[in-house]
This record gives C-alpha cells, sequence and structure tokens, in this order.
C-alpha cells in the first residue's frame, strides 16, 4: 500500500486582526494575565484565529518528500524550493492558498495517511482552513475512526482509542528511542518567534522533524503492533 505522512504548523493571527465583538468573545473568559496569556495560546489551536504556516509529507516507506511552508508576500524574502536530507526532500515557499492547493493535489494519490493527533487536530484543521479559503478538500480526512486503514492516527493507536493517557510525539519517541523534533532545541511555541524574525526555513525544517519522527514512529507501530 502506497502511504503518506503529513503534518502542519500553524500560527494565530493577533488579537488585533478581529474585530471588537470577536476580541471580546475571544478573551471573555480571561480575568487574570496568566488567563490571558493562555487564552492567545489557544488561538494557534483553530482554524478560526490560525493560518497554517507550513505542511510536511513524507513517505514513510522512501523517506522523500515535501514541506510546503509559507512566505509572506510582503517579506521582500526571496526564498527558493531547496533540496535536503541527501536530495530527498524539498522545502517550497509558497503561500498558505498554495500549500493547502499542493496538499490536496497530493493526498489523494495515497492509498493510507499517517498523522499524530491528526483526527482531532491536523484534519479538521486542513479541512476547515481550506473551506476557509474557498479551496475544496479532495478528500475526507475522518474516515471510521476504529480502522487504521485508510488513516492511522498514532495516537489513537499507542493509546488504544484513550484506554491509555495519551502523551505527546516527543514522550512517544523517546520511550521508542527515536530521534524527537525537539532535540534540535525549537518547539512549536516557536513559530510565533521564528515567523516575526522571518525564519520561514526554519519552519519547515521543524515540521520536517515533525514528519520524520511520525515516520519511524509508525514504523516501529507497524512491525511490532499492527494486526
Amino acid at each position: 500500500m502506497n502511504r503518506v505522512v503529513f503534518d502542519i504548523e500553524t500560527l494565530a493571527y493577533p488579537l488585533e486582526a478581529f474585530d471588537e465583538a470577536r476580541q471580546e468573545y475571544l478573551m471573555k473568559f480571561a480575568r487574570t494575565e496568566e488567563e490571558r496569556l493562555d487564552a492567545l495560546l489557544k488561538l494557534n489551536l483553530t482554524p478560526f484565529t490560525a493560518q497554517i504556516i507550513a505542511i510536511g509529507m513524507l513517505n514513510p516507506d522512501s523517506n522523500q518528500g515535501k514541506v510546503y511552508y509559507q512566505v509572506p508576500a510582503d517579506s521582500g524574502s526571496k526564498a527558493e524550493p531547496t533540496l535536503v536530507d541527501d536530495g530527498l526532500v524539498e522545502l517550497v515557499p509558497v503561500d498558505e492558498a498554495g500549500l493547502l492547493q499542493e496538499f490536496w493535489k497530493t493526498i489523494v494519490h495515497y492509498g493510507q495517511f499517517i498523522t499524530f493527533n491528526g483526527r482531532t487536530f491536523d484534519c479538521p484543521f486542513i479541512m476547515l482552513r481550506s473551506a476557509l479559503l474557498g479551496i475544496k478538500p479532495t478528500r475526507n480526512l475522518l474516515p471510521y475512526r476504529y480502522s487504521a486503514n485508510e488513516h492511522c492516527d498514532l495516537l489513537e493507536q499507542l493509546s488504544y482509542y484513550g484506554a491509555f493517557r495519551k502523551f505527546n510525539l516527543d514522550f512517544y519517541c523517546k520511550a521508542f528511542g527515536i530521534k524527537s523534533p525537539k532535540s534540535e532545541g525549537i518547539t512549536g511555541l516557536d513559530m510565533g518567534m521564528l515567523f516575526a524574525e522571518g525564519r520561514y526555513s526554519d519552519i519547515a525544517k521543524y515540521c520536517l522533524g515533525d514528519i520524520k519522527a511520525t515516520s519511524e514512529l509508525f514504523r516501529r507501530w507497524l512491525s511490532l503492533l499492527a494486526f
């Protein structure tokens, strides 16, 4: 079966990007400074308050793939596609609509797609964000939950659909002896800083680390736990 691993990186719009009524709605439970900061962080987690700044796709069998990443048109950056990982992976600068269009062109060619927490984050985020940009999805990313044949969400598989506690990707990688994407000193919390500093390719490389780690975790699951 041909298959692909994918993952996204997201970034919230500034609170000031929303009108007064929406700002009030988004912050209505933030009574302390700590609650305000928490509410602002949570803006990264919904497609109605955040954008996709990178999406990576990797074939776990060949290790070939692409990472599409945002470079704002007004940034002045002259980023060009580059090859990394001995030419197996291409990093491609594009705008958000472009990265989503490329994703939907590609995903239809794979019989199985693999994610980590994709069912409750990446997949609905991609579908809703596409709709908000007027892009029609080419595939349902949320098929029947209790089968890994089409969508293998490793978080669901490794927690047995909630029977055991869920851990983050970094924790599972360390448990299985896999290089964690956070081992280079960057985490998802750094996306805003990297984007503001114009370090767009660093965001793409971090996303690549996520899909490489997910691919290796999938291989462990496939060889040891899949039935």
